[in-house]
């Protein structure tokens, strides 16, 4: 470093993985839940809430594993062009060429992960170049965003991987590679 005459300093760190689940969705080894908290909930019409798969984290905007929010935590929450619903926007158009919800405009589903990897390139862009300037709920929400599409991409490619090998291992045969009739 500039200015320093010691350079021979060595920085180390460390990196601890605090999920609690496995990417199957099992528990991790030595990992204890906590007992859940009671919630107080009023009734509410199942008919007017949108299908279990629209309701991931991603598309919702909502944060997992972090203490429920109010939308007054969050500044301009309520205001339609606030930093949040930019956010949720595009959150919105990565989860929906991710597959994880309907397209916002057509209603069906598609996976496209060239363009979902585009909205998760402009949300960590949007992360880098907002660094410091943000927010501690919007900051969290950002990261939780993130985290959650990220995962979701790495799923589905892994989920093209296999099925492209599966096609593969169809349309070949041992003795069509071996060059045996």
């Amino acid at each position: 470093m500039i200015g320093r005459e010691d350079d021979n300093e060595e920085v180390t760190f460390k990196v601890a993985d605090r999920r609690k689940f496995n990417a199957d969705g099992s528990l991790r080894d030595g990992v204890t839940l906590d007992e859940p908290k009671p919630v107080v909930s009023a009734k509410v019409e199942t008919d007017s809430l949108p299908p279990l798969e629209s309701q991931t984290a991603a598309a919702e905007g909502e944060l997992k594993d972090d203490a429920e929010l109010d939308d007054s935590d969050i500044p301009g929450a309520d205001d339609p062009a606030s930093f949040v619903n930019f956010l949720s926007t595009l959150a919105t158009n990565a989860a929906a060429a991710l597959g994880a919800v309907p397209h916002p405009a057509t209603g069906k589903r598609t996976l496209d992960l060239d363009t979902g990897k585009y909205w998760l390139d402009v949300l960590g862009m949007i992360k880098e170049k907002t660094k410091n300037n943000l927010h501690p709920q919007e900051a969290r929400l950002l990261d939780g965003l993130l985290a959650d599409l990220r995962m979701q991409y790495v799923t589905m490619v892994r989920a093209a991987e296999e099925k492209l090998k599966a096609d593969a291992a169809k349309k070949f045969s041992s003795a069509d590679i071996l060059g045996k009739k």
